[in-house]
């Protein structure tokens, strides 16, 4: 006799396996009255026996009506962007990269680019554990409540071939017809339309009430398997070892072995792609090989052996209505043109960027032109011509460059060999002050939880802050009451403001918003100097020396602590214990053994990535260079050192070494 304990297993790997038949395969073999019943009988049972609950089960796919916060998961692998390419000739020059590198045979992986939001699936023993958003990339929110809602991810997996643990990345989307209903709806009920199925995935994705989701119908393509013990060397191969675990794996994904081969692809796909039931946005191109993938390595935001390649824009003709233009952080004038509303790849767009003088020159424009609006790579609206035919002897005034700034009035400066105009007034000028705040308080820099744009500019308005010690400055008292803020609201400021003194110094360095001074760079500075005192008196030549810090980089940096109200800011930040030198577990790693030396790497490695090489010789006091010259130290070099290099070296006379012989050298 079947006990209630089996009858509920059955049931509940039945329903997984009529679940993934009907959204995945798409080859259902019951009717839905069927399946319903099972769910009924399903849910009964689990109600009536709560000591057999399990998260997995087929029933916790409708979501539930409680509110949950979401939490913070640290990415055991970073989620990288990739970088995009829109011609044929980058794409060559991508393929071209990768033969060069790798002297040795390789293929070529194509896969559809789907528009929606990033997401990384953790499973253990066949289970779905843990699904957490892209984030900033080295951590995101955990969803997983809502991403049990959506039916084409398993909660659990077929057969048992899988490893014990792994992670499976890929993109959770909103078809067009649930997009589309989804916005009939809203239409009737007379509330704002969704932009586009990205938005709209990513916004639901991220709603606290899963029950919401779960109507939502979500649906999700993985692409990007992770993990220790992969079943095979090539990425394709693992994506279909990942299908027959019960991922929703596009059919869509092909293995090229020639540049033809990938073109091939992407012109059938640009024509095609517009037949499928989601948003697509480009083809991604990965090296197939796993140790290929690692012997390419990374740049500081994304891997060498991937990129995307953005299909052309769409284009459209509307009126332009005004132009006018926003000062930011930088004290960076950017003109806007106001257009007259018009649909474009999903989205109306009313506004786009015209970047500076010189574009709005060479366009010609004069007010009420019809002006043909693109938007590259599909997310960003640009003009990118007029209709001269329709410009009729009505049309306004042509469109000149403003000479003061728009908001205090200060004559605007343009630096030599820059298309940028500025305003020069960073210390008054409102927008650049709230800007350098709103950078300072972002995710990527201090993170502090609680402040926006619209507290800062709060803030701004009430005298409370003009700069960005004077948030260390705040009090409960300060806040509570402002702008209908509760004393919960106020408390948890305080103590987002208190918790980011303990960011590490690189981002604070990036959080100063020094001009030019992006994350990678900061990154670099904080290694080379180790605190804000070192950095602040560094000479223009000890800055250029650090690696990838050149003379516009290092003039900036001068500039910034040249200035004495950023010199007295970072005083106020010492004060207030903000961590501006690195850590002693960051120095302890720190050594003298490469100091002075200039290293090149060169072919393809087996003990380590090169990515991994390069941050040995920073770690040790060495600099990475691209080229070869009689400056150079020495060359770490890999199986298939390019000969080019290598009758360069033998003719300079510079030493060639080993991974073996490097790894001695520092350990």
């Amino acid at each position: 006799m079947t006990t209630v304990k089996e009858r509920i297993e059955d049931l509940r790997n039945a329903l997984h396996q009529h679940n993934h038949n009907y959204y995945v395969l798409n080859q259902p073999e019951i009717s839905d009255k069927e399946f319903d019943d099972m769910m009924s009988e399903l849910q009964s049972l689990e109600e009536a026996h709560p000591e057999f609950k399990d998260e997995n089960s087929p029933s916790m796919r409708v979501g539930s009506d409680i509110s949950k916060n979401f939490t913070q998961v640290a990415h055991q692998y970073p989620m990288l962007s990739l970088g995009n390419t829109y011609s044929e000739g980058e794409v060559t020059d991508f393929y071209e990269r990768i033969r060069k590198t790798l002297n040795e045979d390789f293929e070529i992986c194509c896969e559809i680019k789907f528009d929606g939001t990033s997401i990384s699936l953790t499973y253990e023993d066949g289970k779905l554990v843990r699904a957490v958003t892209r984030g900033d990339g080295e951590k995101g929110d955990d969803v997983t409540d809502n991403v049990k809602t959506i039916k084409t991810i398993p909660l659990k997996l077929h057969g048992n071939d899988y490893p014990q643990s792994f992670e499976i990345r890929g993109e959770i989307l909103m078809p067009w017809s649930v997009f589309d209903e989804l916005n009939r709806e809203r239409e009737m009920r007379e509330e704002p339309l969704l932009a586009n199925p990205r938005n709209a995935a990513s916004g639901t994705l991220k709603l606290q009430n899963s029950s919401i989701v779960a109507s939502r119908k979500l649906d999700a393509y993985l692409y990007y398997l992770l993990g220790e013990n992969l079943p095979f060397d090539g990425h394709y191969e693992n994506l279909q070892a990942a299908a027959s675990w019960g991922f929703k794996i596009s059919d869509t994904t092909k293995k090229c072995s020639t540049l033809q081969e990938v073109f091939d692809y992407i012109n059938y796909w640009n024509i095609e792609r517009k037949n499928l039931p989601v948003a697509t946005d480009g083809i991604v191109l990965k090296v197939n090989s796993l140790r290929q993938q690692r012997n390419l390595g990374f740049t500081a935001k994304s891997p060498r052996w991937a990129i995307a390649y953005k299909f052309q824009a769409e284009r459209a003709l509307t009126r332009l209505n005004t132009v006018t233009y926003q000062v930011g952080r930088t004290g960076a004038i950017t003109p806007v043109a106001n257009l007259e509303p018009v649909q474009l790849s999903g989205t109306v767009v009313k506004r786009a960027s015209l970047h500076n003088e010189d574009i709005i020159n060479s366009l010609d424009l004069h007010i009420g032109d019809m002006v043909y609006v693109e938007k590259g790579g599909e997310i960003i609206p640009k003009i990118t011509g007029v209709d001269m035919e329709s410009r009729e002897f009505m049309t306004g005034d042509k469109v000149k460059f403003i000479t003061n700034c728009p908001e205090c009035g200060s004559k605007l400066i343009r630096y030599e060999g820059e298309a940028a105009h500025y305003c020069p007034n960073e210390t008054t000028c409102p927008p650049q002050i709230k800007g350098r705040i709103e950078h300072f308080i972002s995710r990527r820099a201090m993170n502090i939880d609680g402040l926006g744009p619209e507290t800062v500019d709060k803030f701004y308005q009430e005298g409370l802050v003009h700069n960005v010690a004077d948030l260390y400055q705040l009090s409960i008292n300060d806040i509570t009451g402002l702008d209908g803020k509760k004393e919960k609201s106020a408390n948890k400021i305080i103590a987002g403001i208190n918790q980011s003194k303990n960011v590490p110094f690189e981002r604070v360095i990036f959080a100063l918003g020094i001009r030019f001074v992006g994350e990678t760079v900061a990154k670099k500075l904080a290694k080379a100097f180790g605190d804000i005192e070192s950095l602040e008196n560094a000479s223009l030549e000890t800055l250029i020396n650090v690696d990838e810090i050149g003379e516009r980089i290092a003039k900036s940096i001068q500039v910034y602590f040249g200035d004495e109200s950023n010199r007295e800011i970072i005083e106020k930040l010492k004060i207030a214990g903000v961590q501006l030198k690195q850590s002693q577990e960051d120095l302890a790693a720190r050594t003298d053994k490469l100091a002075g030396k200039s290293i090149v790497i060169s072919g393809v490695f087996e003990l380590h990535s090169r990515e991994e090489y390069k941050d040995m010789i920073e770690k040790n006091g060495g600099k990475n260079v691209g080229s070869i010259s009689a400056k150079t130290s020495f060359i770490l070099a890999g199986d298939n050192m390019g000969p080019a290099k290598l009758e360069k070296a033998n003719k300079l006379g510079v030493p060639i070494i080993n991974e073996n012989d490097f790894l001695a050298l520092i350990s």
